[in-house]
């Protein structure tokens, strides 16, 4: 479906943009990447943010916003104007997803770049550059990593879901339904967790209370065009580019899974 009544060779070319500026911001962190950067916390859950989210940052703001600057901007790396709310089309970036993970040197973080309009994304590319991995989705377009098509998994009798889960939320789900589930190990990068969904690596995740669209908005779109889907615990579909960036507790899945872990995490409200 292609979203209001912009022509889809607009995402496309957003998609384009995007692709290239991602790219490009994904190189510059990729020189700082295992040589110490520089490291400084903010926000009252002392996240760590470094030199290197600061300079795909820059390279991401001039790149995109000079090439439209009718786009609204939202970056986690940039104080929060809210000008971007009276902007029917944002650009929704976050310069490296995972930087926990960077700074400790491991190789899952992203680059994460999404065009949202009217509250859903139309376009977005997740690009991990230590993996040499470029994710990239239009609105009504399959999803596809390093240019090949992905989908989701599909369900196989008798054998457990593989889940992307917080082990101190397994207890929380309702009962039984931990045993049809086989926890595989912590993703730094959130983005790159929904997205291992669309490619069939693993079947699902449960994301905690106080995401911010940042880190949803590329990825929920590479998910929903591989056949997935990202929804609160309500099974609505998110809406990005609100006064509140946050979120409250969601589950990402391939479709015919996702009935059932909503079910299951039905309780989860408020972690």
């Amino acid at each position: 479906m292609n979203a209001d009544h912009h022509p889809p060779d607009q995402w496309t070319r957003d998609l384009d943009l995007i692709t290239t500026a991602a790219m490009a911001a994904g190189e510059k962190a990729l020189t700082y990447f295992r040589k110490n950067p520089d490291v400084r916390y903010k926000n009252e859950d002392r996240s760590p943010v470094s030199e290197a989210d600061y300079a795909a940052n820059d390279i991401l703001k001039e790149r995109l916003l000079s090439a439209r600057p009718n786009y609204g901007w939202l970056s986690e790396e940039t104080d929060d104007d809210e000008a971007r709310l009276g902007c029917d089309t944002v650009f929704v970036v976050d310069p490296i997803d995972g930087t926990r993970g960077f700074i400790a040197g491991k190789d899952v973080w992203c680059v994460s770049v999404a065009v949202v309009h009217k509250g859903r994304p139309v376009a977005g590319v997740l690009y991990a550059p230590a993996l040499i991995e470029l994710y990239q989705a239009r609105d009504g377009v399959e999803a596809r990593r390093n240019g090949v098509a992905i989908r989701v998994s599909k369900p196989v009798a008798g054998q457990p879901l593989r889940f992307a889960i917080a082990e101190d939320l397994l207890p929380k789900l309702k009962a039984g339904y931990g045993k049809d589930v086989a926890r595989v190990s912590h993703v730094p990068s959130l983005a790159y967790r929904i997205a291992m969904i669309a490619d069939g690596r693993i079947d699902g995740t449960v994301v905690k209370k106080n995401a911010h669209d940042w880190d949803l908005a590329a990825a929920d779109l590479i998910l929903q065009q591989a056949g997935g889907v990202l929804a609160g615990l309500d099974g609505q579909p998110l809406t990005y580019n609100r006064p509140s960036v946050r979120h409250e507790v969601l589950c990402a899945a391939a479709l015919p899974a996702l009935p059932a872990l909503l079910e299951a995490s039905a309780g989860l409200h408020g972690h």
